[in-house]
């Protein structure tokens, strides 16, 4: 392959002259047949042309990338080129010459370049021949002629006269002997050869003759069996020749059947001496002397020797047909491209699209021309588009789109124009690959199309859809046979062997050696989205600068037909094969001239007119020749090779010649041969397809149809010239105009004078029939609206145009009587609107009658606006007298309807009227406004009087209405309230609620509502009270369930936390009760009564079923004393016990009581702060749910208590009691001395406040009976949420039985120490989990890990801290200390009722005195009094380790 290293960039090529290129314009794009023949005289003087379409115009690429394969051509450029090829063959035949001889040709290399040995010997034969070059002493003229160093040229023509005589003088010498040696033979054979008579030559229809053009045929047909696959050939070849080929001889071998021993005899002297320098062919076996050889051989050479008969044969052998092979590799687009880009950015050594075209152009030129150069591209030249599909969108394309759509039905898509209504090629039926369906080609740098005229000489277009440009060479189509004549002159040994070498499109020629022989050449490039026009017989041809696709296809506009038949008859000349039958054609086109257009039926007659007067002499001819015998041939039947005339290859339709009674497959000839033929005429017979009547026939067909459009002017042209009545009818003058369009008349100024007559007496006629329709119906919407009214100016002037068209219409009397309407309408019109005093009925009668006129009469408007008026103030009247309906809006929207009206005064009357008015309500509206967001707020009747105020003015006022209903609803409110306030009624607190929350949005003031608000916010307030008394922090219990009895005891069912507030859900005692029983205390009274005894029966269930299950007594367990479950120590939170080193600290479970989270709810305060809530509740005056339960706990935990003492009042448990209080007497010394540091935030009565002890051993024992009436006793006051000391007492009586006293209970330090043991293990394990978790996860994970972790520990440990305490000391500076200790000390304030610890205030028991008020730091500061009433005690108690409330002593 050629690098960039072999580049001549001095190469002398001269780009020949551009030709023209067109810009169309939109609407000239949109004929494209019309605007071909608008360019055509241009475009023809240079035989090819550009089309640059517009911007617009930019179809979307149709072809599937994907799927299209193809396999290219390979084309060698060196071969292309005429002159190189004849170089190379000559080249050929040298080196087989001399391969012959047994020697292999080296070119000689002279000055650094390979010697042209084929223009070596040009020059040397131009001078007279080697002799006649040697005598003159010429050479150094030869090596000047060829380019070398005129300085040198004697030693150059030295070099060159060894080299001719050694390597081209002995094949010189050898053709000269051996053409003389054939002519001799020639000449004796004629001599000894008779001649034939005459009469023998008519075996066939002229035999010799035949037989000359069998043979011509015959290689015609090689040619095309060669090319049909593989070159470019015509679209629809010939039939190939099946008969096998001349086989390729090596000489001709001498009959040695007589003289065996002739073969060992010299064939020039006929000796067989001299052995020793006897030659044997190698490819015959015939004998020769060295010394008899011409020229003579020194020495016998060392290979293969072929005799000269052998090489006569061979070198004498004819060229092959040159055509295009077939590549060996299949390509997609994408693949194909990879490959076009490669080559040439390594061809030329640089980015591809930096390559200049000019450089390319010079290069491919320059190459083609040098015959060292092989530089081999690949072209994927004529892919049909009905296999690999079009490269413009179809109707059959997928994914076609709206847009697409309209390039889909575009003249200009190639699949489009070959089809048009103008095009002749639409009247052929097959669908022509190439000529009438496109072909594709894609194309690389140098890849090239050769010069080639199209088939038909029809016209072509090519269009580039993407891709690298490619350049054109066109040559003007009266210089075709010149151009031709300088081809076969310039390559003659080509054309020798290929006459029709032009036919094949594999050879071209440099486009400066046709202009130097007078044939102009223009060029052009062609870019993507442009197309290119050839001309018809217009020679072109070109090549591609890149890799790029092309679509082209053939056309053929009407003005074709004629230079079809030229070309048919050339092909005739030139016995080439047609592509289709050109008079067929024409005939099928005759046989229906109704669906040609004017044009096309006018050239077809012309064209037909010829063909049949020719048929009428070629007939004639054989009738005077004595041919007789003629029958019908359907020839558009047959096989296209059973109907080609054997002479000259044209296919027949018309007639045809062959023998009488013929074999089937018999050959045919066209009627012109007939004169040339040698053939007797008996023996013929004419096949014909149509008789001369029926040709005259379908000609008269067309010359009507194309003679009509002279018939249809002089009558369009005499109904544009009447005048009066002489005018004709507008039916029949649409009927010329709609024949003009349906026969397809040309467009001329008489059609458009036509045209635009029938549209304007159309629009007329329209007019006349609308003005006329309207008359005494009802309007329709065209014509209420005013712009398409005409006035009675236009009125007239439309009258008279009617009357000077030239087609009379309908609807001209119709005009003429509305004329007469419109001006009765204006005298009554007028007398109406001069009259001051006058009915809106007759107005509007009157205005009806004008505007059914469908006329723009001033008066309408008059009318309309006096009516208008007058409505009006009828409407203002109306609304004056009885405004109780109006709003401020109606009376804006009157008042604007006056001020559109026309100005006069009792409109202006009117208006101030409404304005006054509208004046009045706007004030009552902002009043209104007023008082809905008055602060403070209004009281009702001031209200009342306002809402009467409005509704004097009107009743639809939007503000009124809000008004009245909030008036409604106070009274209503009103009323309830008064209700409730009744001594009689005892509302609930959320009935006084529901009832201030609807007094509240109201915009009026209500008096009893801050009442009613002072009763709800004081019961809030005892409630909220009562709440911090007996709620711990966090539970999930609200007041009301802990004041009332248990009613569930499924410890298993999680129970979420609920608000205090959340009282809208009624408890369960309560909810079987009807209102009137809640009205009634003894129903409430007795309702707790049945929960009470539910509540008992319950909980012995659950112990009884607790106490029935198997008891872990192995284990370290927590024994609930209400419910008897156990509870694993870790799963419920520990008594508190005090300090370690406390002395009254207890060692064993066994002097803790224990009571599970379920069984103890609340704080359990003590009776005496019950007693105090109660007496706050006696003062308010709104029943309280809570109220009532803590009623009926109090009189429960009282009536307890006299039972529980009554029972230890008994001798039995009074000495148990005694002998607890002697162990506890000889340690009371040292209880006033204890620390007030015990935790209040106990979990149950475990520990009482007194401390009951004994000896550690004291052992009581009591009658089975009392015990279990002491159990039944102790487990009924554990259900109080009450804490009594007699439950303690209880408690330690059963403590000391044996029962209890036999019971192991572990010690507390040891079972704290295996918790805290616990713990720790499960903290080193979490340890150890997360430092696991920390080698796995990252920085910023483990941190948010660490910190979730963090905050649900803080989490729980507030969830336990607000379990195990139930501290809420309101202590703040200082904060509350939080002690701790067996005892902690309270005491409440008198005045803000909120608990302080005595140690965070810095008080001791001692300084709290009963009689005495007590006020905290902050009351004090406030008021600024510290006095405490006589006669009041002050709320002083002191919880215990379990949270209960006792007395300090």
């Amino acid at each position: 392959m050629t690098t960039s290293s072999h580049l001549d960039y001095d190469y002398d090529f001269v780009p020949p002259p551009d030709a023209p290129v067109f810009t169309p314009t939109m609407e000239e794009f949109k004929d494209s047949l019309a605007y071909f023949e608008k360019i055509r005289v241009i475009g023809e003087q240079y035989g090819i042309c550009k089309i640059k379409p517009p911007d617009e115009w930019q179809p979307p690429f149709a072809v599937d990338v994907d799927k299209l394969r193809f396999t290219p051509r390979i084309q060698r450029l060196n071969e292309l080129e005429a002159h190189t090829r004849i170089k190379l063959n000559f080249l050929d035949q040298v080196a087989k010459f001399w391969e012959l001889q047994g020697s292999s040709l080296k070119i000689p290399i002279v000055e650094k370049r390979a010697l042209d040995l084929f223009t070596l010997k040009k020059y040397v034969n131009k001078e007279g021949g080697l002799e006649f070059v040697n005598t003159e002493k010429r050479w150094g003229k030869v090596a000047a002629e060829l380019g070398f160093n005129p300085l040198n040229s004697t030693k150059i023509g030295n070099l060159l006269k060894t080299h001719y005589e050694r390597i081209l003088y002995p094949l010189d010498v050898f053709e000269k002997e051996e053409g003389k040696k054939i002519k001799d033979e020639i000449n004796i054979e004629e001599e000894i050869s008779p001649k034939k008579e005459e009469g023998g030559r008519k075996g066939r229809m002229g035999a010799s003759r035949m037989q000359h053009v069998e043979d011509d045929s015959k290689s015609f047909s090689k040619e095309l069996a060669r090319l049909q696959f593989f070159g470019a050939g015509p679209k629809l070849p010939g039939m190939p020749d099946n008969k096998s080929m001349k086989e390729k001889t090596r000489g001709v071998k001498l009959n040695f059947e007589y003289d065996p021993l002739a073969k060992y005899m010299c064939q020039n002297c006929g000796k067989g001496d001299a052995e020793e320098q006897m030659l044997l062919c190698d490819g015959c076996d015939d004998s020769y002397h060295t010394f008899c050889l011409m020229p003579p051989l020194a020495e016998i050479p060392q290979g293969d020797w072929r005799c000269p008969k052998c090489v006569l044969a061979e070198v004498s052998k004819p060229m092959e047909a040159f055509g295009f092979e077939q590549a060996q590799k299949e390509y997609t687009l994408q693949s194909f491209g990879e490959m076009a880009d490669q080559f040439k950015s390594d061809y030329f050594n640089m980015p591809v699209h930096l390559i200049p075209m000019s450089l390319v152009e010079r290069e491919y030129w320059r190459i083609l021309d040098n015959i060292d150069e092989d530089v081999m591209v690949e072209y994927g030249a004529d892919l049909h588009t009905m296999d690999h599909g079009s490269g413009f969108p179809t109707h059959g394309s997928k994914h076609l789109s709206a847009d697409d759509l309209v390039y889909a039905d575009s003249e200009w898509n190639l699949n489009n124009l070959p089809v048009v209504p103008n095009s002749i090629l639409k009247q052929i039926d097959m669908d022509i690959s190439g000529m009438k369906v496109p072909w594709l080609y894609v194309g690389m740098c140098f890849s090239t199309f050769c010069w080639h005229v199209e088939d038909h000489w029809t016209p072509s277009i090519n269009f580039l859809h993407w891709g690298e440009p490619k350049t054109w060479y066109g040559i003007p189509a009266k210089y075709a046979e010149k151009a031709e004549a300088v081809m076969r002159e310039s390559a003659k040994e080509l054309f020798q062997s290929q006459p029709d070498l032009l036919h094949h499109i594999v050879t071209t020629m440099n486009p400066n050696v046709l202009q130097a022989h007078g044939v102009p050449v223009y060029r052009m490039d062609q870019y993507a989205g442009e197309f290119i026009i050839t001309f018809p017989r217009g020679y072109h041809a070109g090549f591609n600068h890149g890799y790029n696709l092309a679509e082209a296809v053939n056309f053929a506009p009407p003005d074709w037909l004629e230079i079809g038949r030229k070309c048919v008859e050339h092909y005739s000349l030139m016995r080439r094969f047609c592509v289709f039958c050109h008079d067929e054609l024409v005939c099928k086109m005759a046989t229906h001239p109704e669906s040609l257009t004017l044009q096309v039926a006018a050239i077809c007659y012309k064209d037909m007119l010829t063909m049949v007067e020719t048929e009428k002499v070629h007939r004639r001819a054989l009738l005077e020749g004595g041919i007789k015998e003629a029958e019908r041939e359907a020839f558009e039947l047959l096989p296209e090779d059973e109907r080609q005339c054997a002479i000259c290859k044209t296919t027949c339709f018309i007639s045809a010649l062959t023998t009488i009674n013929g074999r089937d497959d018999q050959e045919i000839v066209c009627l012109r041969h007939f004169s040339r033929m040698d053939v007797d005429p008996s023996n013929l017979i004419l096949r014909y397809r149509y008789t001369l009547d029926e040709l005259a026939t379908l000609l008269q067909g067309l010359k009507v149809r194309a003679e009509s459009y002279e018939t249809w002017t002089s009558k369009v042209r005499a109904a544009l010239e009447a005048k009066g009545e002489d005018r004709m009818e507008f039916v029949d003058l649409k009927k010329m105009y709609t024949e003009a369009r349906d026969h397809k008349y040309p467009e001329s100024e008489l059609l458009e004078a036509l045209q635009l007559t029938v549209e304007e007496a159309d629009k007329c006629q329209m007019v006349a029939q609308q003005l006329c329709n309207n008359q005494g119906k009802v309007r329709t919407r065209l014509g209420a609206d005013a712009k398409y009214r005409l006035t009675v100016e236009e009125l007239q002037l439309f009258a008279n145009q009617l009357e000077t068209l030239p087609a009379k219409v309908s609807g001209h009397e119709g005009v003429t009587d509305l004329l007469d309407n419109v001006a009765k309408f204006q005298q009554q019109a007028a007398r109406l609107l001069e009259r001051d005093i006058v009915e809106v009925e007759e107005i509007e009668k009157c205005l009806e009658a004008g505007e059914l006129l469908e006329i723009d009469l001033q008066e309408v408007n008059q009318l309309r606006a006096k009516s208008d008026q007058l409505t009006w103030l009828e409407e203002v009247k109306e609304f004056v007298e009885d405004p109780s309906e109006v709003t401020v809006e109606a009376s804006k929207q009157l008042e604007a309807a006056g001020m559109s009206l026309q100005p006069h005064p009792n409109v202006e009357r009117g208006l101030a009227k409404l304005k006054g008015l509208r004046l009045t309500l706007e004030g009552w509206e902002e009043k209104a406004a007023a008082c809905l967001s008055a602060i403070p707020k209004l009281g009702l009747m001031e209200v009342e009087r306002l809402v009467a105020e409005g509704e004097s003015l009107s009743t639809a006022l939007p503000t009124l209405e809000k008004l009245t209903e909030a008036c409604r609803k106070a009274r209503e409110w009103w009323a309830r309230a008064e209700a409730l306030q009744k001594p009689e009624n005892y509302p609930y607190l959320d009935t006084l609620e529901a009832l201030v929350g609807r007094g509240r949005p109201l915009p009026i003031r209500l008096d009893p509502l801050n009442q009613l608000e002072t009763q709800v916010a004081s019961a809030r307030a005892w409630r909220e009270r009562t709440a911090r008394v007996f709620l711990k922090k966090n539970s999930h219990y609200n007041l009301l369930e802990v004041l009332s009895p248990r009613y569930e005891f499924d410890k298993d069912k999680k129970k979420k936390k609920r608000s205090n507030e959340d009282l809208s859900v009624r408890h369960p005692i309560f909810q079987g009760l009807s209102a009137v029983q809640l009205s009634d205390p003894q129903e409430i009274v007795n309702a707790f009564k049945q929960a009470e005894q539910n509540e008992l029966v319950s909980m012995r269930d659950l112990r009884d079923k607790n106490l029935a299950t198997e008891r872990a007594e192995g284990n370290c367990m927590l024994d609930c004393e209400l419910c008897r479950e156990q509870f694993q120590p870790g799963s419920v939170p520990l008594p508190r016990t005090g300090p370690h080193k406390s002395r009254d600290r207890p060692n064993s479970l066994r002097d803790i009581k224990f009571l599970c989270p379920a069984c103890l709810r609340s704080r359990r305060p003590r009776l005496e702060t019950i007693l105090s809530l109660l007496v706050s509740l006696q003062k308010l005056t709104v029943r309280l749910p809570e109220g009532e339960a803590l009623q009926c706990l109090t009189e429960r935990a009282m009536a307890w208590q006299d039972r529980a003492r009554t029972v230890l009042a008994t001798p039995e448990l009074s000495a148990a009691l005694a002998k607890l209080s002697i162990s506890r007497g000889e340690r009371g010394d040292g209880e006033d001395q204890e620390d007030e540091t015990s935790d209040s935030d106990g979990d149950g009565p475990s520990s009482p406040r007194k401390r009951l002890g004994g000896e550690p051993g004291l052992v009581l024992t009591l009658a089975a009976r009392t015990i279990v009436q002491l159990e039944d006793l102790m487990m009924e006051g554990d259900l109080l949420e009450v804490s009594l000391d007699e439950v303690a007492h209880i408690w330690r009586i059963l403590q000391a039985t044996p029962g209890r006293r036999d019971k192991k209970y572990p010690e507390l330090d040891q079972l704290e120490a295996e918790l805290v043991a616990a713990r720790e293990e499960r903290k080193k394990e979490k340890i150890k989990k997360r430092m696991q978790m920390t080698e796995q996860g990252s920085a910023e994970e483990r941190e948010r890990k660490k910190l979730r972790k963090k905050k649900k520990e803080e989490a729980r440990r507030a969830e336990i801290a607000a379990a195990d305490s139930d501290d809420d000391c309101s202590a703040s500076s200082p904060k509350c200390r939080r002690p701790t200790g067996k005892q902690v000390h309270w005491v409440q304030c008198d005045r803000c009722e909120l608990w302080y610890h005595l140690f965070c205030i810095g008080l001791k028991p001692h300084n709290i005195k009963e009689d005495e008020d007590f006020n905290c730091k902050n009351c004090v500061g406030k008021h600024g009094s510290t006095k405490r009433l006589p006669g009041k005690k002050p709320k002083q108690v002191e919880r215990s380790e379990s949270g209960s409330d006792m007395d300090t002593d």
